[in-house]
């Protein structure tokens, strides 16, 4: 029989939010955001997180959304890190105390956050903001680095992060299970190894403009993250930007399964049948994802008039390891 395509379509409207995905979950300031995760295991520490599209793709597609004023705690990654901002006014912070430096996003704006540093990110909008992230590998790294302070602020406010990297609310009389300890905390020689870059050296290499891309997307899609992109980086994805200018009806596919996220505008997609998918069609809006299957041929234009774009990522096999040079 062939497969359901609608299953690898998650819309934005469908999302399915997690607000205890994370140690700070209950400390103020970090307690009204929440956490998806649409394609992937992600990184939630939360045995409550919803997955979406599970099949592995060598990428993760998650997102966060918040209110204004909310901000996301100082973390690190051991792998690719790459954030597109969908809705909303942004702020990202990095460093030990996330006072490096600091860069602020807005709709469609991305940034490739270098790996093994702190960093952190707030709404600093006026309403609820969406910023879509995209982490290296299948298993995201195997999950996240906490900065010291963000551990202990958790405890105050009843949540405690086991060694095996899962939760545990003592408000609700949860205790950490027998033989497995509490995370430990960062010593300030292991923290010395985090690099803590200046924000010419963040903004100049790993930060890019909506309006910049789309003008260099004018003739054919920008590579924007790639060993050749705009951004140029082996995260173990590579990611472009399809325009109205640059976007083609004829068909194609890729060797591995690729993920399209509209930005701006309503895309028509169309996709030839196979032994494993019917014939068919979508049309997909700002926020929804969409995930291709392998050898599937299919293309994506836009189907409405207006401005219109589209993040198209795919897998490229590279190791999804440190993208930090010290450029």
């Amino acid at each position: 029989m062939t497969q359901d395509m609608t299953q690898r379509i998650v819309r934005y409207g469908e999302l399915q939010p997690c607000k205890t995905a994370f140690i700070d979950a209950h400390t103020p300031g970090s307690d009204q955001k929440e956490n998806f995760t649409i394609i992937g295991g992600g990184v939630s520490e939360s045995p409550d997180q919803h997955v979406h599209i599970a099949l592995p793709h060598g990428f993760n597609i998650g997102a966060a959304g918040q209110p204004p004023k909310c901000r996301n705690s100082l973390h690190s990654h051991r792998t690719a890190e790459v954030f597109f901002v969908l809705s909303g006014r942004w702020r990202f912070f990095w460093g030990r105390w996330g006072d490096a430096g600091e860069v602020v996003l807005e709709q469609g704006d991305i940034i490739n956050i270098p790996t093994g540093m702190f960093r952190g990110f707030e709404n600093i909008g006026t309403d609820y903001g969406m910023i879509m992230a995209v982490l290296g590998g299948d298993d995201a790294g195997g999950g996240v680095i906490w900065a010291p302070q963000v551990i202990e602020d958790a405890q105050d406010h009843g949540l405690v992060l086991g060694e095996n990297g899962k939760l545990y609310d003592t408000k609700k009389g949860a205790t950490l299970p027998e033989g497995v300890g509490p995370m430990p905390v960062l010593s300030e020689e292991e923290l010395r190894d985090f690099p803590e870059p200046t924000a010419q050296q963040v903004v100049g290499g790993y930060v890019r403009r909506y309006w910049d891309m789309v003008a260099l997307a004018d003739k054919k899609p920008a590579k924007v993250i790639g060993e050749h992109g705009i951004i140029r980086d082996k995260p173990g994805f590579e990611i472009d930007l399809l325009t109205r200018s640059s976007a083609t009806a004829d068909m194609h596919s890729h060797d591995r399964p690729s993920v399209l996220m509209p930005v701006r505008g309503h895309w028509r997609v169309e996709w030839e049948g196979n032994s494993d998918f019917a014939a068919g069609h979508t049309v997909l809006a700002p926020g929804d994802t969409m995930s291709v299957p392998e050898n599937l041929k299919h293309c994506a234009v836009p189907s409405m008039t207006g401005e219109a774009s589209l993040y198209h990522v795919v897998a490229t096999g590279d190791p999804a390891g440190l993208t930090w040079n010290g450029a």
